[in-house]
């Protein structure tokens, strides 16, 4: 009866160990993906093989967060899928997304870049939707919310995207 004990505390700590070790690979993941997605996304005119992976790095991404991250996570998530589709021009895809990205934040009261940035992809997805009445409802939803970004540096980044949908005016 003892070797049985022995064997499963060894087996517990080893679940443990690997449990771990999954998160940390989740989380790396998470984040690679992420940073790999914008690469492509800030491209101006990135190779076709790139665009190609593009929304399968940022679904990639979506799913390790829903692993390990937390809620906020998860908007972020879908802020990058919609914006991964805009980019290669997929309307529907860009605004599910958008959807859910801003549900999200409107259902767990996420405010400041999240907010903005939930709206910002709202703006694009309607744009390329050519939903004129969204589009321009959503831009300027953004442009509220990022006049309410608390950090400088965080409003002058939004801006820097926000700028970049079509119809954007000062």
């Amino acid at each position: 009866m003892r070797w049985f004990v022995l064997a499963l505390c060894i087996a517990i700590q080893g679940v443990a160990v690997e449990q771990d070790q999954m998160q940390k690979a989740n989380q790396w993941f998470a984040i690679e993906l992420n940073n790999r997605s914008w690469t492509v996304i800030d491209q101006e005119s990135p190779e076709a093989d790139a665009l190609e992976r593009l929304t399968d790095m940022a679904h990639a991404s979506l799913y390790h967060w829903s692993q390990v991250g937390e809620t906020v996570n998860l908007a972020r998530g879908h802020h990058l899928v919609s914006r991964a589709y805009a980019k290669i021009g997929i309307a529907s895809e860009a605004l599910r997304h958008a959807e859910k990205c801003l549900a999200l934040c409107e259902e767990n009261g996420f405010g400041d870049w999240d907010l903005a940035f939930a709206l910002e992809a709202n703006a694009r997805a309607h744009h390329l939707s050519g939903n004129k009445e969204e589009h321009a409802a959503f831009l300027l939803r953004a442009k509220e919310a990022g006049d309410a970004i608390a950090e400088e540096e965080d409003r002058t980044i939004f801006f820097g995207e926000l700028q970049k949908v079509p119809g954007y005016k000062k």
